[in-house]
């Protein structure tokens, strides 16, 4: 929404600028120069990457759009889980801890929780570790240093659009400089015109520097920021449980390991301690309990 409404606005200032300035809004209107400035913005955004990159790209575009970034009740949802995996783990036999994380789909304390298990690649990221705890020959600093770079590796994923998307917005003031120098070309060829013919030509050929210019800074690379944080955003669960499991494999009670994930979450976002007790330590379900109904 905030891409929409800042684009809006910058727009908004540099049409009613022009217009203020005596300018007449129909000549902004180039089709063919914005026809030739996308055209080959979009060939190289598809030779530059894989098929997999310009699918997430897309993708984390609609996300960056919509804010689909964790909120506060994601981040007590995910305390509440990992407070449930890791008493559970203190409480009952190593066998019926085995069954949550083997196949998390049909686990009932999972199914509390069907946000979380929506997203596959960290309902596969917590239950991978877990399992590293319950074979208990593991040490913690090996652990921490192979979560880390899990999400190193799940971050730089993540980001592959930022990096797709900046590549081209640093591009494309280039690229509206070849759209103007094709106008310039046509302009050239028809000097024996009068001037007001040239004129428009000309003014053609500029439009689409200014194309270029506008798209890379006003457009595609605020978009691209945007989806990066966005995406940043979605590694933070991952950062939560590794800094609440290594604190529970480290000896700290399930309560005292919440208190390590929920440091890591930003100031803004982060539930309070009475939020944690309340929310995630109290209505943390039983490892048998039926699942909770999905939110309408």
């Amino acid at each position: 929404m905030n891409l929409i409404l800042g684009l809006v606005l910058g727009a908004g200032a540099l049409v009613g600028g022009f217009i203020a300035e005596g300018g007449n809004i129909a000549v902004l209107f180039q089709p063919f120069e914005f026809l030739i400035i996308g055209g080959i913005a979009l060939g190289v955004f598809i030779m530059g990457n894989p098929f997999s990159t310009i699918i997430d790209t897309f993708k984390g575009a609609i996300q960056a759009l919509l804010n689909k970034s964790p909120k506060r009740k994601d981040f007590l949802q995910l305390l509440s889980l990992l407070f449930a995996l890791m008493r559970d783990l203190r409480t009952r036999p190593r066998n019926e801890v085995e069954a949550h994380i083997d196949n998390p789909q049909e686990s009932p304390l999972f199914q509390h929780f069907p946000t979380i298990l929506a997203d596959q690649e960290l309902t596969q990221y917590i239950c991978d570790y877990v399992r590293l705890i319950i074979i208990g020959n593991a040490r913690s600093h090996e652990i921490e240093a192979l979560m880390e770079q899990e999400i190193s590796t799940v971050k730089k994923h993540k980001t592959k659009p930022y990096s797709a998307l900046t590549t081209i917005s640093e591009a494309l003031p280039a690229l509206g400089i070849c759209a103007a120098v094709l106008g310039i070309v046509k302009a050239m060829g028809a000097l024996d015109q009068s001037p007001e013919v040239l004129g428009e030509y000309i003014g053609a050929a500029l439009i689409g520097t200014l194309t270029g210019i506008f798209w890379s800074y006003a457009v595609v690379s605020p978009l691209a920021h945007l989806i990066k944080t966005t995406r940043e955003k979605q590694v933070q669960p991952f950062i939560i449980v590794k800094q609440t499991l290594i604190a529970f494999m480290n000896g700290a009670l399930p309560q005292i390991a919440l208190e390590h994930g929920r440091k890591t979450i930003s100031s803004g976002e982060r539930p309070t301690i009475d939020e944690v007790e309340s929310d995630a330590i109290s209505t943390s379900p039983a490892a048998g309990a039926a699942p909770q109904a999905k939110a309408a």
